[in-house]
């Protein structure tokens, strides 16, 4: 009877082994004619962004073309490390930044549907630190006074960026320097997640809960509050309950030592072009939000601080999955992750009229973009596409009337001037032919 019950257990691992093995290998792959498009005209975008690279204004990108569930373009131009001559492929491995805010709001309206929170409950209800806060009210003479928040901020306002919280840029700047928390990157931190975020809870924000779109550490806090409800660190949390039932193979906070050899290396535009950015730990610039531009302690920090904001490295293989789950209504493969119900409540504009500084005939949902107006933009988009950004230089988006799901990774930080975004956009919708 043992030896059946241990072939059987190997057997069921076997078959968990080829099961993931087989979602790894990403999207289904078709002609592009099959879905729509024009393979020739999809080419002309693999000849616009090697322009980019041929210009010195890139080292390289990966970029990503899913249309109806299957992928119809997925190429790398130019170079993973430029100096050493290593090209860039479509399976290396970006810093994606913000885009790691996408799937930490996932796993927080996961939570909400299992019953283990709601949306609407103060913060506080789970993080006690954060039950009275404080506001920086400027005085008019180039100072503040420090106001206690008219409302408790609820786990819907980290959700869209509306509890006056930001990268630590506000009036109070000098009191968020002194406390240490200044910054988008965490990677090089010796200290869990949730302490830095109990400490920066004690600091004046910016504006009153709801008064304003505020982008800044509401996704971080998200994270910490992760830990909190499901009592799993937010690594373990997110690969078990996200990656791991999506095949997201290349995901991770810290990179496994082993993969370290498909990282890209992060460059930086100048006015003659683009350079290396400085080694990890080397600060000798800072992004406007006061972030070391840098290659990070991706592959050697400490591994203990866990970003739900701007931790993970991703490739356009495993994002993808991501989004076409988001395009699918919740589910990919037989993995249910969340509801229609959720993605619709996630992917509609939840601002209610406060201005949103990052995109014309836009809102927010609850992690993403949203289009409201097509046209305004002057770009091709639909109604209701959604997405967002990362701070390497990365974008990506979901646009459901067309059903495409696009993704586009670089690592250029700070970017400059440089337009290839727009440039994609444009050459993508240009290949739609049906």
């Amino acid at each position: 009877m043992n030896l059946w019950i241990r072939r059987l257990a190997l057997a069921g691992l076997l078959l968990a082994a080829a099961v993931q093995a087989a979602l790894a290998q990403g999207l289904p792959q078709a002609s592009p004619e099959s879905a729509g498009m024009s393979g020739e005209r999809l080419e002309r975008l693999t000849e616009a962004l090697q322009g980019y690279v041929d210009d010195g204004r890139l080292a390289g990108a990966v970029t990503l073309v899913a249309r109806r569930g299957k992928v119809v373009y997925s190429q790398g131009v130019g170079y993973r490390d430029r100096e050493s001559g290593a090209p860039m492929t479509d399976d290396v491995i970006f810093r994606i930044a913000s885009q790691t805010k996408a799937p930490i709001s996932v796993g927080v309206l996961m939570l909400q549907e299992e019953g283990s929170l709601s949306i609407g409950d103060r913060v506080g209800k789970y993080l006690p630190e954060y039950g009275e806060t404080t506001v920086a009210e400027p005085d008019g003479n180039g100072s503040y006074r420090v106001v206690p928040a008219e409302r408790p901020i609820t786990v819907r306002d980290l959700l869209t960026h509306t509890a006056g919280i930001s990268y630590g840029v506000g009036p109070a700047r000098e009191a968020w320097e002194d406390a240490g928390i200044v910054g988008w990157y965490f990677g090089h931190r010796d200290e869990p997640i949730g302490e830095t975020m109990s400490r920066l809870a004690a600091l004046p924000f910016d504006a009153q809960p709801g008064a304003a779109f505020v982008y800044g550490y509401n996704t971080d806090i998200l994270g910490a509050l992760i830990e909190r409800v499901s009592g799993q660190p937010l690594d373990v949390f997110m690969r078990e309950r996200i990656l791991d039932p999506l095949g997201m193979v290349d995901t991770h906070f810290y990179l496994p030592p082993a993969k370290a050899g498909r990282l890209a290396t992060v460059y930086s535009a100048t006015a003659g072009g683009i350079e290396r950015a400085p080694d990890a730990g080397h600060e000798t610039a800072r992004d406007a939000f006061g972030a070391a531009i840098g290659q990070g302690a991706y592959v050697e920090g400490p591994r203990r601080s866990f970003s739900g904001g701007a931790g993970f490295v991703s490739t356009v293989a495993d994002y993808s999955r991501f989004l076409q789950m988001m395009a699918n209504g919740g589910e990919l493969d037989g993995a249910r992750i969340v509801s229609p119900e959720t993605v619709e409540l996630m992917t509609t504009d939840q601002l209610g009229g406060l201005p949103f500084p990052f995109g014309v005939g836009q809102g927010f949902g609850l992690g993403f973009f949203v289009v409201q107006d097509a046209a305004a933009s002057g770009l091709p988009t639909s109604v209701g596409e959604y997405g967002w950004y990362g701070a390497y230089h990365s974008a990506y988006w979901v646009d459901p009337e067309e059903e495409l799901v696009v993704v586009h990774l670089t690592q250029l930080i700070p970017a400059g001037d440089i337009d290839d975004q727009a440039q994609v956009r444009t050459l993508v919708y240009d290949a739609i032919v049906d």
